[in-house]
């Protein structure tokens, strides 16, 4: 600074000088300057410190002069502490009223807006029963709707299968349904075509009758229905076997010229049958392809000199999973309610594989209660208690029907006495065995390939002009591999495993095409099916290997079983986020994206349509509009999994929400689905569990919302609220955004702020459209699944 101007603003002005400690604190830290400034105020001043001076100032002042040997009388040390005691008591004072201002503003804002909050509750208080009540009315007039239109529904369907035909039996009307099931079975026609058209009707009575159990029959009725199933789906198969064996028969006439041996392929919608019968007998032989289904198999060297068959037979439906699902699910629900209730005291033991009762009954009773607290089956009661507490969801009570359902196909009447009383020793299932698949966990697609090897029935020899030809009673013979027989004949197609002394044969190979009405979001896994403990297993199966450019799938198996392809249930969750958006009056776009792919459905009224991006395999699926039901069954089907069931939350990692907070957010969000768009909320898992947070606002064009359209609302079961923060605001605040208030219904919080037109769409929306969007909403359940 210069000189000369410091000397003024010293010399002529306290303001001045307080202008210029402030400065010369700022320059404190360089010793010239600071040493120049309280020069030239000694200078002015002389040894009276001036009194403008600020306390730090002074005394910074004074320490100077005494450093520059400048003598201060007692009285003036005494006068210059008093000033600073007194400049430091007024500062205090002044802090003090500061503080004290600043705590009564604070006390009053407070005040105000706890007077507000107050107000907002006593309205909500003193509606809160007509809103409740308008909108009880609203759901139960839907209700009734829905369940009079479903009525006549299957009213009509079942008229029109009264007058239908076809020829078919009514798989409704015992008599009919016996008759054709005891003519089928003693129909001798064993040609593969005819034999393939009596499967398709078979196939087609098994739907309807799995439709019958889906409406919840008589238990009687029931229980026939079931039986019907059952005898359908053996009849199925012996009727194949018996086509096999008159292909087999005549294999000498059918056979290649090249290899000589016979291999042929015979397909329809439903069946693929491949069969190769080994004429020629070559030890060099290793295996075949049937390039036309993209299947395969390999032989060892005892199998390729001996007289058998191979068979790969691939059904695109499943009559195997069901005896494992009853099962298991059969398990599962002893497990909890063994955890929720105490166990009998006259609980009967097992021994030696049967239920005995006896005196050990104490001890029997104790093992079940020790291990009903493991972990499996501590997780396992959370459903069941809030079910029992009445908060379960309508998503997961319909995924409990269509379990219902598949229970039912595969439980026969034995089954069913059993099922009804459940020993203790089915109350905990069995996870010690780790190959067993858990068919809550992976899902079986694209059908059942059967791997078979057969005894080569004897072929035809011309004698003297006649066809001579060995007839045998016993029907299709299985070839037993491995044989103690193959183990001596051939040394070098043996080795001798790691962790026994037991001599074990070289595998047999297969290769299959994935079929190419499945989307498999990871590479599939390989199961094979135990007919003893009616369970899919993964042993016994190794050198898997996955040709995602082919699409096709290789393995080995240690002996030849019937197989399937499995995909994880869950595959695809926790969502990523979800979109519901209005495109007109009764219509809605639903997206969702998963942790794999994304997936659209498009809602019109009742029907619903699937759109997808990757779907070169998905042709049969895109596009078609269908029911909510048939729907989910078509995507669980073609592998698009997007629906939780009971089971799910012991999968997925969930941000778990109060199930009947959430239905009830979900019926409402139907409600309003013609007008207004709903998102997903990353607040949604800091709310905790008993409040839901998501992004809602009116849209009337189909077009996609805009980004700062958006609000947040947070709901909860006695007050809903319309929330002043953002989305991507840094922290959450449940602070009530200006203008808006208490409501005890989410739709009456919203509609206070809707426009005519968008009240007036929801107003007319149609029964079925939002049965149809509640539905869905339930069956993904996206407010816990993401």
């Amino acid at each position: 600074m210069n000189k000369t101007l410091l000397d003024y603003c010293i010399s002529t002005s306290s303001k001045l000088l307080m202008v210029v400690c402030k400065l010369y604190f700022s320059i404190r830290r360089f010793p010239l300057i600071s040493d120049c400034f309280l020069s030239r105020v000694r200078r002015f001043h002389g040894d009276q410190t001036p009194s403008c001076l600020p306390a730090a100032t002074r005394e910074l002042y004074i320490m100077s002069a005494k450093k520059k040997g400048g003598n201060i009388s007692k009285a003036e040390k005494e006068r210059l502490q008093r000033e600073a005691d007194e400049q430091r008591l007024r500062e205090e004072e002044e802090a003090r009223l500061i503080a004290e201002r600043e705590e009564n503003e604070r006390l009053e804002r407070e005040r105000i807006e706890q007077e507000k909050q107050q107000l907002l509750e006593l309205k909500d208080r003193e509606r809160r029963e007509d809103e409740l009540n308008e909108l009880r009315h609203i759901l139960d007039e839907n209700h009734s709707a829905v369940t009079m239109w479903e009525s006549e529904c299957r009213n009509k369907a079942k008229w029109e299968r009264y007058m239908r035909c076809d020829g078919s039996p009514d798989p409704a009307v015992q008599p009919e349904i016996n008759s054709f099931i005891s003519l089928w079975r003693e129909d001798s026609e064993t040609q593969i075509q005819q034999v393939l058209e009596n499967c398709a009707l078979a196939l087609q009575l098994i739907d309807e009758l799995d439709f019958l159990l889906s409406e919840g029959p008589e238990p009687c009725t029931a229980q026939q229905y079931r039986e019907t199933v059952l005898c359908l789906q053996s009849i199925n198969l012996y009727k194949l076997n018996q086509a096999t064996e008159e292909l087999l028969k005549f294999a000498n006439s059918s056979s290649d010229i090249e290899t000589g041996n016979m291999q042929t392929v015979v397909q329809d919608d439903n069946i693929t049958l491949c069969l190769w019968a080994n004429l020629n007998k070559n030890p060099r032989f290793k295996g075949y392809r049937f390039e036309e289904v993209g299947m395969g198999f390999e032989l060892p060297k005892p199998l390729a000199v001996s007289d058998i068959a191979v068979r790969i037979l691939h059904t695109r439906y499943d009559h195997l999973s069901h005896h494992s699902e009853r099962e298991q699910v059969q398990r599962r629900r002893s497990m909890m309610e063994g955890f929720l209730t105490s166990p009998p005291e006259s609980a009967a033991v097992v021994q030696d594989g049967k239920i005995e009762g006896g005196e050990d009954e104490g001890e029997g009773s104790k093992q079940v209660e020790e291990e009903s607290r493991s972990e499996s089956r501590k997780r396992s009661a959370v459903s069941v208690i809030s079910s029992k507490e009445g908060r379960k969801s309508s998503s997961i009570k319909l995924l409990e029907e269509g379990e219902s359902q598949m229970e039912g196909i595969a439980t026969s009447l034995e089954a069913d006495q059993k099922c009804s009383n459940p020993s203790p020793s089915e109350l905990v299932f069995d996870s010690a065995d780790i190959h067993i698949v858990d068919l809550q966990q992976f899902t079986p697609l694209g059908g059942v390939f059967y791997f078979d090897v057969f005894h080569l029935p004897p072929q035809s020899h011309i004698v003297k002009g006649w066809e001579m030809r060995e007839l045998l009673e016993t029907g299709l013979q299985v070839f037993p591999y491995p044989t103690e027989q193959s183990r001596v004949q051939s040394s070098t197609s043996v080795r001798l495993d790691e962790h026994s002394s037991t001599v074990v044969l070289l595998p047999v190979g297969v290769t299959v095409a994935l079929p190419d009405s499945i989307m498999f979001l990871e590479g599939p896994q390989v199961a094979r099916w135990d007919p003893i403990g009616q369970h899919w297993r993964t042993d016994c199966i190794s050198e898997t290997k996955y040709d995602a450019e082919t699409r096709s799938i290789s393995f080995q198996m240690n002996a030849f079983y019937a197989f399937t392809l499995l995909q994880e249930s869950y595959a695809n969750m926790p969502f990523q986020s979800w979109e519901l958006r209005p495109l007109g009056q009764d219509s809605a776009l639903f997206t969702i994206t998963g942790a794999l792919t994304e997936v659209s459905i498009t809602v019109k009224g009742k029907q619903c349509m699937l759109q997808m991006e990757e779907t070169k395999d998905l042709d049969h699926l895109l596009g078609k509009w269908m029911s909510p039901s048939e729907l989910q069954k078509a995507m669980r089907r073609a592998g698009i999994n997007i629906f939780v069931n009971e089971y799910s939350d012991k999968y997925v990692s969930i941000n778990s929400k109060d199930p009947l907070i959430e239905h009830t957010v979900y019926e409402q969000m139907a409600l309003m689905s013609s007008a207004v768009a709903f998102s997903w909320s990353r607040w949604n898992t800091q709310c905790g569990q008993e409040h839901l947070v998501l992004q809602a606002c009116e849209q009337l064009e189909a077009v996609p919302v805009a980004e700062e359209m958006w609000s947040l609302y947070l709901l909860g079961a006695q007050r809903n609220q319309h929330l002043k923060m953002k989305e991507h605001d840094n922290s959450f605040s449940a602070e009530l955004a200006e203008g808006s208030e208490f409501h005890s219904t989410f739709q009456h919080m919203f509609r206070q702020d809707m426009s005519i037109e968008g009240q007036a769409r929801v107003r007319q929306s149609h029964y079925l459209y939002t049965d149809t969007i509640q539905r869905l909403l339930c069956a993904t359940r996206v407010l816990t699944y993401s």
